[in-house]
């Protein structure tokens, strides 16, 4: 088991007033996670109270800025947490007598992106992070054990996997899963992230190209799977546009060799 203190989770969320809640305290209960934040990114609802209520930090984006913006400001606000109660501990320190002035550093947390939808489940989010704490790994990406019924064609999944493979040599097995724990220094490597909704096919292909290490872990997760109305095929063909972009920008024939 983790200790405590060693992870922090960013949720980034648009109207999910009504899994929020869940997704947040489960989140809470994952070994080695003390600060969970949840990026509100425009919504309409009271997701972000519901967040709050649960016992996250939230941030709220005014409009929708989307995906990849919602994780750059859920790794930003980690920061400012972690110096927050840094200075808090300092201050409740005071001067070690004999000493000097006592001083509280902590290293920064690993990240583990998880989507809002997830509910209960989240609470068994915590084997993405072994890995990484164990320094096995940079980044993990998560595979889902239970499977839900997609309401698509999988041409998004396919264009992401294709393209990565292209990119690295390497196909994950569900290149799109947000469901992702990182170091802090893989984040800022990947920085600026793709926009939108292709910001985990940049990440995947940005980290490999550098030399880190990426794995993937099989976890008991679920979540709302997406339907077959308008508004789902509206949000099928932003990913697509998002996963297209992130591609072109990348040179898929630069081929970086995955670490072993």
């Amino acid at each position: 088991m983790s200790p405590r203190g060693g992870l922090a989770v960013v949720i980034s969320a648009r109207n999910e007033s009504d899994r929020i809640g869940a997704t947040v305290r489960a989140a809470g209960r994952i070994p080695g996670v003390d600060i969970v934040v949840v990026v509100d990114d425009g919504s309409v609802d009271g997701t972000g109270c519901e967040a709050a209520l649960a016992g996250a930090t939230v941030v709220r984006h005014a409009r929708n800025r989307g995906k990849a913006a919602a994780m750059e400001t859920g790794a930003e606000t980690v920061l400012v947490v972690e110096a927050e109660r840094a200075a808090a501990a300092n201050a409740w320190t005071g001067p070690a007598a004999g000493t000097g002035p006592a001083h509280v550093t902590s290293r920064p947390r690993h990240l583990l992106f998880l989507d809002a939808d997830l509910a209960e489940t989240a609470a068994q989010a915590g084997p993405l992070a072994e890995p990484v704490l164990a320094g096995r790994a940079d980044m993990t990406i998560a595979v889902f054990t239970t499977r839900v019924k997609r309401g698509g064609h999988g041409v998004v999944l396919g264009l992401s996997g294709a393209g990565i493979e292209r990119a690295t040599g390497w196909r994950p097995a569900e290149p799109l899963n947000g469901q992702r724990c990182l170091t802090r220094a893989a984040f800022e490597a990947a920085m600026p992230l793709a926009a939108g909704w292709g910001a985990e096919t940049g990440l995947t292909i940005d980290l490999l190209r550098q030399g880190m290490r990426i794995v993937e872990v099989r976890v008991p997760l679920a979540h709302r799977a997406t339907g077959r109305d308008m508004g789902s095929q509206v949000h099928r063909a932003r990913q697509l546009a998002g996963v297209a972009r992130a591609l072109a920008a990348r040179h898929p024939w630069r081929r970086a060799a995955v670490p072993r």
